[in-house]
């Protein structure tokens, strides 16, 4: 048996034993290619775990302490595109040191080889990292497409959203609300003033005279009244019965005249509506910012992108030269 074996194993000629590894030997090394990946991503996921930490540590929620808006996204471009140059750099390198070496092959395509060894690295790379990603990028293209709706139907949604915001009681900024101005129309003049009609002429000698239906105004009266406000607003219209509606509730329960009360139904209604127009303005503008911003973190993630791209080849380039010395 032995001698049979070793016979079978003289038979075969030196030139052929030469010649067997570069008919067995393939253009691409996956093994390479794929280590090469494995190690892009995890470089890019720990440096980018590296700038979330730098970035938590350069905000802060006090004013005047830490970067503002505008660096911050410098910050993170920059530093998105640092992590694509250097973990695509490495991953390109590695695929393109660890291929097998290509026997009776020409330079230039062994360089070619090697490009495609890098590209095809940072390929995969993309890919392991979308789909460890998968959410975060849902969430940044889903936000995109949400903002940009906003922006086109945003007039609509922020009146009705501000009204119904308004009607709840809830205090913005310069603290307005509906229920501030539905309060502020049932103010009783003080005795002795002027009631501010201009067809009845002052008299300090004749002041409004209380009557029995002077009361406080109930808490079910306010809330029909925000009620007539919040669909007013809405629709943008306040319709002439709800005006005399309200008119003569303020009438009873403040003692002045109808016409009195008219007036300042309307002059309120015309205040609700600049602020709601004002708190429109300023959710269109802030929109209009989240817009430009996404669209320039999108437009530089593409950049930062083909950089990787483009490094991960040539440095699969050096790693293949190298390997070949």
């Amino acid at each position: 048996m032995t001698h049979i074996h070793e016979s079978a194993i003289n038979s075969t000629t030196p030139d052929t034993r030469l010649t067997l590894p570069a008919a067995s030997s393939s253009a691409v090394s996956w093994g390479a290619i794929f280590a090469g990946a494995a190690a892009a991503a995890s470089l890019s996921l720990i440096l980018l775990m590296l700038g979330a930490g730098l970035g938590l540590t350069s905000v802060s929620p006090w004013e005047s302490r830490g970067l503002d808006a505008g660096k911050v996204g410098i910050a993170a471009i920059a530093w998105l595109t640092f992590t694509q140059i250097v973990a695509s750099g490495m991953g390109g390198y590695l695929s393109g040191r660890l291929r097998t070496k290509w026997v009776d092959t020409r330079g230039d395509e062994v360089y070619f080889r090697d490009t495609a060894h890098g590209f095809l690295a940072w390929a995969v790379a993309a890919l392991i990292s979308a789909a460890l990603f998968t959410s975060a990028i849902s969430a940044v293209v889903g936000g995109g497409a949400k903002i940009v709706g906003n922006v086109a139907g945003g007039a609509a949604l922020t009146t009705a959203a501000g009204a119904a915001s308004m009607a709840n009681g809830s205090q913005d900024e310069q603290g307005s609300s509906m229920q501030y101005f539905v309060n502020s129309m049932f103010r009783s003049n003080a005795p002795g003033t002027s009631s501010g009609n201009a067809d009845a002429p002052a008299s300090p000698a004749a002041p409004a005279t209380p009557s029995a239906s002077q009361q406080p105004v109930s808490p079910a009266q306010l809330s029909e009244v925000s009620g007539i406000f919040v669909n007013s607003i809405t629709s943008g219209t306040l319709p002439q019965e709800d005006r005399q509606y309200v008119a003569r509730l303020i009438a009873q329960n403040t003692g002045i005249s109808q016409q009195e009360a008219e007036q300042r139904v309307q002059s309120t209604y015309d205040k609700a509506q600049a602020k709601l127009k004002e708190t429109k303005e300023k959710a269109q503008q802030a929109a209009d910012a989240a817009r430009k911003a996404t669209s320039y973190l999108m437009l530089w993630t593409f950049i930062s992108l083909l950089a990787g791209a483009f490094v991960a080849s040539l440095c699969a380039t050096f790693g293949g030269r190298q390997r070949d010395l």
